[in-house]
């Protein structure tokens, strides 16, 4: 049986950036991974350029039951570690919006990149397809010429190993490959999970009650989009889309890891306006429908539907701004400023960015990634650490990734 220093289950971002390193260090790594293709979530992110990290990244970007867990990793790999990797690959980049990254031509520079750093060693095996059928724990190497003590049975036979790495992501976007695997082999090992959930995902409500809305579906603006309350209150300054069947775009995905089902969202929809002093002072000089001024501070069809659903509120502001109330007019104005709905539910990991929570950090050591179950590590998404929108999660990718093959390769010597 041919053995290795460490086997990483999945050869996603997190994998082979993983085997990459150690690679480099000297360790002699597997890759295992089911699909055909590797790192198909980096292939389709960011529309095909993939948004590869965040200049801004902090520990204050991610959520996580243990908030402080991605600190350590995240402050010992930094974007700007990556983006020297990046030029030393000649991999063109461009900043897109509030510190995101993205690669000038194509994701696939970034594929390639993680390739061309686990073929640079030579030590890197890659095995694709290849199922993972069990994974054993030995108490010691059955020849004692590595510091191995676990056993995988996968489609290509039983292979001897070191370490596990555990970096198959989670739930998100079946269609690729997302499996359970991860949170399966933790729970074979007695670590505890985080409840996983959609996150980074469009908000749905009832078809009734949005049907006034459907018609809206391609419609884009800038919002201040909130949920919680008190201290567990969060908001975002970010771009709403509508849909046929709720809300989406990067306001809505960003609260949509921190929304709680039943719990409302509140939109204002013209953020950093007075629109209460706005209409007072168009009522003074205007003979316009009230829908033509609303139309000055949001998009023509959507004043336009907020018209139409006064009616239904009890509000006739289907007249000239000179002849409302100014009861009306404040009713309008405190509506589009604070717009308050409930959804019902999200469109699931099938449209899912991310999956939220995972393997409780309170298993794994900041500094290592390595559980309490000895030699096993879990890295990237399959970790309770979910980051905002906007490059975030691949930064934990490398860095958990980075992390981890430190750690492999100090534990061989």
């Amino acid at each position: 049986m041919q053995s290795f220093d460490a086997v990483i289950i999945g050869a996603g971002a997190a994998g082979l950036f993983c085997a990459g390193v150690a690679g480099q260090l000297g360790m002699k790594i597997l890759v295992l991974d089911h699909s055909e293709k590797v790192a198909e979530k980096i292939r389709i992110s960011g529309g095909g350029r993939c948004n590869f990290t965040n200049l801004g990244t902090t520990a204050a970007n991610f959520l996580s039951d243990n908030p402080r867990f991605c600190r350590s990793a995240l402050s010992r790999y930094t974007p700007q570690d990556f983006l020297a990797l990046l030029h030393k690959h000649q991999i063109a980049f461009h900043e897109k919006h509030k510190g995101q990254l993205f690669c000038d031509t194509s994701a696939e520079d970034i594929i390639q990149m993680l390739l061309a750093e686990c073929g640079a060693s030579g030590n890197v095996t890659r095995w694709q397809p290849c199922a993972v059928k069990n994974v054993r724990f030995l108490s010691a190497s059955p020849r004692g010429d590595y510091a191995g003590s676990y056993e995988i049975d996968s489609d290509r036979g039983t292979i001897p190993c070191g370490a596990v790495v555990v970096a198959t992501g989670g739930l998100s976007i079946p269609k690729i490959g997302a499996t359970d695997f991860g949170y399966r082999l933790a729970k074979q090992f007695e670590l505890p999970l985080i409840t996983t959930r959609p996150a980074l995902v469009p908000l749905t409500f009832d078809e009734e009650a949005w049907a006034p809305f459907a018609q809206l579906s391609g419609l884009s603006l800038p919002v201040r989009i909130e949920t919680g309350s008190k201290k567990e209150k969060i908001g975002f300054l970010e771009d709403l889309l509508f849909t046929h069947r709720g809300l989406s775009g990067p306001g809505v995905l960003q609260i949509s890891s921190y929304w709680q089902a039943g719990t409302p969202i509140r939109l204002d929809l013209a953020p950093d306006t007075n629109v209460a002093e706005l209409l007072s002072q168009a009522k003074g000089r205007s003979r316009r429908l009230i829908a033509n001024e609303v139309a000055t501070l949001v998009p023509a069809r959507l004043a336009d539907t907020w018209i139409c659903q006064g009616a239904s509120l009890g509000h006739d502001w289907a007249r000239p701004i000179n002849e409302a109330s100014d009861k009306a007019l404040f009713a309008l104005a405190e509506r589009l400023s604070r717009w308050e709905l409930t959804p019902t539910g999200t469109e699931g990991y099938r449209k899912a960015e991310v999956t939220a929570g995972g393997v409780d950090t309170k298993a794994l050591s900041s500094q290592t990634m390595e559980s309490t179950q000895p030699g096993l590590y879990f890295i990237g998404e399959v970790v309770d650490v979910t980051g905002w929108l906007g490059g975030y999660n691949f930064q934990w990718a490398w860095a958990s990734a980075f992390a981890c093959a430190q750690a492999l390769a100090l534990r061989q010597r």
